[in-house]
């Protein structure tokens, strides 16, 4: 059962043949229709079809049904449009969803197979594996405990319970699916899984709700419908207007005649200038409703979150997408998000003596073995090799991982030799907050009981009261020995390295019961074994991403569990700390220092923080809690079980793809699938994009309607008609604005936190001004708005397309849309007319802004945040 089932394709099939797949059965997503429903809801369209249907009776009533039903039948179409794009667009965000629920569903698990210890999908999980579990692990199958050691399970999930069940041979030998390990680690036998597990059943009842919506998304719908409410109001407003001026005598014909004489007027005439008024006031409501301001925010989130996705960021959260936009500040981790998690073993230290060029046959096999015993039976991971010929293979955390290939290959250390010539007892598992693990063994050859103590060197050196030397002699550690060492550690801690330390002690019987009693190892009187230091490089591009960030106003913090010296020295490298800024007082401090301060000193030296070394998962949620209350939006990256407070707590989580547990991602809003700081750089530029996307809308949006909307208000009140009609604004509304909401949503990132006219002269002056003002709104605050545009070949075709349609709408839809043909030189009129957009929008941008606008970018920012 130890080596696990054969693993091959033919065993795999056999198995899920006859037990069934580890998957399970979702509910059936949602169709087509179901969104096109979902559309008609809408508020907005209510008016819209309203309006539609009154100017459809009012136009056919006036001309007919031949010409009349021009006005009433293009905002039908319009309104089906609208609901077709809006479908399509959050359907297609519902399998975006569905696509990235697999990917968060697709755990990665370690399985025992063929005796080799291997990592594999949840999904290729089959009755007969024996699994391993961990710290944060999710039990991904109902199985039979074989073995571990301190393993304790949270079964809160199915049964609603805090307290921690503790798996053993005797009363506690079965695991649930869908649970989580707590403490300790273990290996399981799967004995069902898929829909045969309590947790299948009860997932398959449980819909994914993916029409989440953002809290910017609230916000604009109701920004939308306040408009359409000032639409409606200014309407009745026109009506009034247009009503009062006709039935006063205050209007005339064609001919310059009186519309209204009182009773000589006839009632056919009467009731045709009632229905023209009305068609009127529908225009103004038509042109004030920004159809497609939603679809801007959809287009813009759906975009972000594939291109995120490509970047190696996955959303769970759709709010985290603008939330990212506002954050002030990002606390990070150290291993593996700025470091590579590439560790080696590069300094030993046995005593006072560096060891690293030595011969280990140089140093006393009593101590050799020893160290071996601590390394082998004191870990997580594993180590395999198929033949004497072939390569060793190393499994276990990256930590884990450099040690056993320190051992097995630099002091020849046989695993499965020692593990063989001990018994286990006892196992303190690894925890971020002592930071060290331990092992209670026996020597089956003598029966001595051996306790084996490895973590952070500082922490097991105060535990220590001798030390080995090389050759083996036993020697007291008084305070000038143990400043040596403290000083040894500190030297490998500057030179960015790791430090780690094994102790041990052999314990007499009597020491063994008293600690069988309280399960309890003995963590005092140790004897110093030796110490070693791991080099994690920092990762290529991580201090240009801290210095993107910093220069976006973003404060990096660097939250670790290494000594202050290591933190100190990476952060340094990495470019969170300038040179000279480690000697500010209250930039670098430890977590017990931080966590010991008064509520006021917390709070007046938070700001001033760049590392927090020695820090537990309490101290990064205390941080995380204390910059919230200055007022920052505060990002956090986590990989452990216990950074799940935090990742909560902060405005935006960001956990770990590769070592991050599945508690952490869980918790977490956004998943870093490489681990990578410089991804979390990228997630903060997508995030400001989306703000700096939708705000580009919203400005070309507004400017066109607002235009169109004063041309019509004005004209009506004083004229008594409105120049553009109802088919004129659906084209400048749902064409220019739909193809406006494509082109712009899908900008991307930068480095930089990114006699009465004719009809038709009104109309084709609207829309060249709009589609130059498209350009002005890319960059709203840049004067080179061709920056890059190259690079955005949508927003290029979607320009090419506008300018082929309006061609098309002015030239050759005459009746329909009620326009005259143009000349070469009105063409050029309306063009150079609309191109000075460009100049005066560049003189707007050169003018000095005040530092705290009402109502600026940064303020609506700060409301932004505080709503999410």
């Amino acid at each position: 059962m130890d080596g696990g089932i054969n693993g091959g394709p033919e065993d795999i099939a056999r198995r899920q043949q006859a037990f069934g797949s580890n998957t399970y059965k979702k509910p059936p997503t949602k169709g087509f229709f179901h969104f096109v429903v979902e559309a008609f809801k809408d508020l907005t369209i209510f008016i819209l079809l309203g309006c539609a249907a009154l100017s459809l009776g009012f136009g056919i009533k006036e001309h007919g049904l031949k010409e009349g039903w021009y006005d009433g039948g293009s905002i039908f179409v319009a309104v089906f449009l609208v609901i077709a794009v809006s479908a399509i667009s959050n359907y297609r965000q519902n399998r975006q969803f569905d696509k990235l629920s697999k990917i968060s569903d697709n755990m990665k698990i370690d399985v025992v197979r063929s005796r080799r210890r291997q990592t594999v999908s949840i999904f290729e999980l089959v009755v007969g594996d024996v699994v391993c579990l961990k710290i944060g692990d999710q039990v991904p199958a109902d199985g039979l405990f074989i073995d571990g050691h301190s393993l304790q399970i949270d079964e809160s999930s199915m049964t609603g319970e805090s307290d921690h069940v503790e798996i053993n041979h005797t009363k506690h030998p079965f695991l649930v699916s869908g649970t989580k390990v707590a403490d300790g680690y273990g290996q399981m036998l799967v004995t069902s899984v898929g829909m045969c597990t309590t947790w299948g059943e009860m997932m398959s009842h449980i819909s994914r709700d993916t029409n989440e919506q953002t809290p910017l998304q609230a916000r604009l719908n109701k920004l939308t419908s306040s408009i359409g409410k000032v639409g409606l109001v200014v309407a009745f407003l026109v009506l009034v207007v247009l009503l009062v001026r006709y039935f006063t005598g205050n209007t005339q014909d064609d001919s310059g005649k009186t519309e209204f004489n009182g009773s000589k007027t006839k009632a056919d005439d009467i009731v045709n200038a009632v229905v023209g008024i009305v068609a009127a006031a529908v225009t103004i409501i038509v042109v004030a409703i920004p159809e497609g301001l939603p679809l801007a925010v959809t287009l813009t989130l759906a975009y972000s979150m594939k291109r995120m996705m490509k970047d190696q960021a996955m959303v769970r959260k759709l709010p985290a997408c603008e939330t990212m936009g506002s954050a002030t500040t990002i606390c990070t981790d150290k291993t593996g998000t700025l470091t590579m998690n590439l560790m080696k073993v590069t300094k030993f230290w046995l005593g006072q003596e560096s060891m690293e060029q030595s011969d280990p046959s140089s140093v006393s096999p009593y101590v050799l073995e020893l160290i071996k015993q601590g390394v082998a039976l004191n870990t997580t991971g594993s180590v395999y090799r198929e033949s004497p010929e072939s390569r060793f293979e190393f499994a276990g955390s990256p930590t884990e991982k450099a040690i056993l290939s320190w051992a097995v290959l630099e002091l020849n250390m046989d695993m499965e030799q020692m593990k063989q010539s001990c018994q286990i007892l006892q196992v303190e598992a690894f925890n971020s907050q002592k930071k060290r693990s331990g092992v209670l063994s026996m020597k089956k050859i003598d029966h001595t009981v051996h306790v084996h103590w490895k973590g952070a060197a500082e922490m097991i050196l105060a535990m220590c009261s001798s030390y080995y030397d090389a050759s083996g002699l036993m020697k007291e550690m008084d305070d000038r020995e143990r400043n040596t060492f403290e000083q040894i550690i500190q030297d490998m801690a500057a030179s960015s390295l790791r430090c780690i330390a094994f102790a041990h002690q052999q314990i007499s019987e009597d020491q063994y019961e008293d600690g069988k009693e309280d399960k309890t190892l003995r963590e005092d009187c140790l004897t110093l074994l030796g110490l070693v230091g791991i080099k994690d490089p920092c990762r290529p591009g991580v201090k240009k991403a801290v210095d993107d960030c910093q220069r976006a106003g973003v404060n990096i913090k660097m939250i670790t569990g290494d000594n202050v010296f290591t933190a100190r020295a990476i952060a340094i490298e990495c470019g969170i700390l300038k040179p000279g800024a480690e000697n500010i007082i209250g930039a670098v401090v430890e977590g017990e220092e931080f966590r010991n301060y008064s509520h006021e000193q917390r709070m007046e030296r938070v700001d001033k923080i760049c590392v927090m070394a020695r820090s537990s998962p309490l101290d990064k949620l205390l941080m995380v809690k204390y910059l919230k209350q200055k007022g920052h939006v505060v990002a956090v990256t986590g990989d452990g079980t216990n950074d799940a407070p935090a990742l909560k707590e902060a405005d935006i989580g960001l956990s770990m793809g590769i070592q991050g547990t599945e508690v952490a991602k869980e918790s977490s809003d956004i998943v870093i699938l490489d681990d990578n700081f410089a991804s979390v750089a990228t997630v903060l530029r997508w995030g400001r994009c989306v703000y700096n996307n939708i705000q580009k809308f919203i400005q070309f949006q507004l400017t066109v309607n607002v235009a169109a909307l004063v041309i019509n208000f004005v004209a009506a009140v004083s004229a008594g008609e409105v120049p553009l009609t109802a088919v004129q604004l659906l084209w400048v509304n749902l064409i220019m604005d739909t193809l406006g909401a494509l082109a712009l949503a899908t900008e991307q990132p930068t480095q930089k936190a990114d006699g009465e006219k004719t009809l038709w002269e009104g109309l084709s002056l609207l829309l060249p001004t709009s589609l130059f003002n498209e350009f002005n709104a890319r960059k709203l605050e840049e004067k080179n708005v061709f920056r890059g545009i190259h690079k955005n070949r949508l927003f290029l075709g979607i320009i090419g397309i506008t300018i082929l349609l309006q061609v098309l709408m002015v030239e050759f839809l005459k009746k329909f849309a009620d326009t005259e043909r143009l000349d070469w030189g009105q063409w050029g009129g309306c063009i150079g007319t609309a191109a000075l957009s460009w100049p005066i929008g560049w003189v707007v941008k050169c003018i000095p802004v005040p530092e705290k606008p009402i109502f600026s970018y940064l303020a609506w920012r700060k409301y932004t945040a505080k709503d999410t």
